[in-house]
């Protein structure tokens, strides 16, 4: 019989163990049994829903406040309800406001205006207001974590589709594209930039994240217009070396400038025909100046993260090869969507053989990818720690 497991980090289940004796112990005890297919199954959305109810009264309460905390930081939205959906099939598209290095009042305008430019046929729009008014307001560290809480209640209090998650931006906005699109493309099913400059992004970790960027010919501040198209050369040259990688298109109006006249609404329909794979056979991932610690179905220990490393890794039946750069330690965070976890794995790194044997699925391993992420979808079964 499999015994419901307790949900939170190590700290908090000793407590509980504590607290409620030898049942409870005897619960946290089986987080390390090795679970068959179905049990996996089970036990991920029991967990699930331990989780989410555990973290419901919180969340609810910012969902009412429209109002995100995470890193230190609040952040406030607005929002609007579009369609309707399948409940757990909602759709979310984050819009994101211009502005920066500006007044707060001039911020506060371009947030205002972000909710009213986008209306797709079905999903939630959410239009957040930056936490600070710095010229790089969408790209400041904390940014993701904040969205990550803001993904997080939106998929467990109100029906969103984890692999249905949008990200979009205007001008200062665009900017945030081009930085958090690579950098959390993991947890987006599609992204479109707008009108935005990408100062020292990489497209590399768009490898499995339709991207779209839209310019107006004449927005030529900060040569905006003219590193769109140099963009779209170097998604052009990713795809051409990396097929089925690197989806996008490239859009710029002819005789426009900043201001688009709303044409660019043309992204809705492409983005909501986007759907994420959470378990993509092959994945590049390239840290920026803000670094992760997960990344699709890679992870690194706290602190191992750095600037500038870049692991690629693939599957192929049953065979997993990953190549670094800048890094000696890397997780494998496995699932039954990615390989078949009844049968042995083999991992080579940089063309050495590091691991070969089955990897049992554990409650551990669910739980601890639901406290990391608010996000069913991408729950890992078990895992391949590897040192080189």
């Amino acid at each position: 019989m499999m015994v419901f497991p307790l949900v939170g980090n190590a700290a908090e289940i000793e407590e509980k163990v504590v607290a409620a004796g030898d049942k409870s112990e005897e619960t946290a005890l089986n987080l390390e049994n090795p679970l068959s297919k179905d049990d996996a199954a089970k036990a991920t959305a029991q967990i699930w829903e331990s989780f989410r109810q555990e973290q419901s009264t919180e969340r609810k309460k910012e969902l009412a406040a429209k109002v995100v905390k995470a890193a230190g930081k609040e952040m406030k939205y607005l929002e609007k309800s579009f369609g309707e959906a399948a409940p757990g099939e909602r759709s979310l598209f984050i819009s994101m406001h211009g502005g920066g290095g500006a007044p707060a009042r001039v911020n506060d305008q371009q947030w205002q205006n972000q909710i009213r430019l986008y209306a797709p046929k079905e999903g939630i729009v959410v239009a957040p207001r930056a936490p600070s008014d710095t010229w790089n307001l969408w790209h400041e560290g904390h940014i993701d974590a904040l969205f990550d809480r803001l993904i997080g209640n939106f998929v467990s209090e109100r029906g969103v589709n984890p692999d249905k998650v949008y990200l979009m931006g205007y001008s200062a906005g665009g900017d945030g594209v081009y930085q958090l699109a690579p950098r959390m493309a993991d947890r987006l099913a599609a992204a479109s930039m707008m009108a935005g400059h990408p100062n020292d992004a990489s497209p590399l970790g768009l490898r499995n994240l339709p991207f779209m960027i839209f310019m107006g010919a004449n927005d030529g501040a900060y040569k905006r217009n003219e590193i769109a198209a140099e963009w779209g050369k170097k998604l052009d040259q990713l795809s051409k070396d990396d097929p089925g990688g690197y989806e996008h298109k490239v859009t710029i109006y002819a005789g426009l400038g900043h201001w688009m006249n709303g044409k660019d609404v043309e992204a809705l329909p492409w983005l909501a025909s986007h759907t994420r794979n959470a378990w993509p056979k092959k994945v590049v991932w390239h840290q920026s100046g803000r670094t992760h610690d997960r990344f699709y179905w890679l992870a690194v220990p706290g602190g191992v993260a750095k600037r500038g490393q870049t692991v690629r890794a693939e599957v192929t039946g049953q065979n997993i090869a990953v190549t670094t750069e800048g890094l000696n330690e890397l997780t494998l965070r496995l699932s039954d969507a990615l390989l078949d976890l009844d049968d042995p794995v083999v991992v080579t790194v940089n063309g050495i053989e590091k691991f070969n044997g089955k990897v049992e699925r554990k409650a551990r391993a669910i739980q601890d990818s639901l406290n990391e992420r608010a996000d069913p979808s991408s729950v890992a079964l078990g895992l391949v720690e590897l040192k080189f």
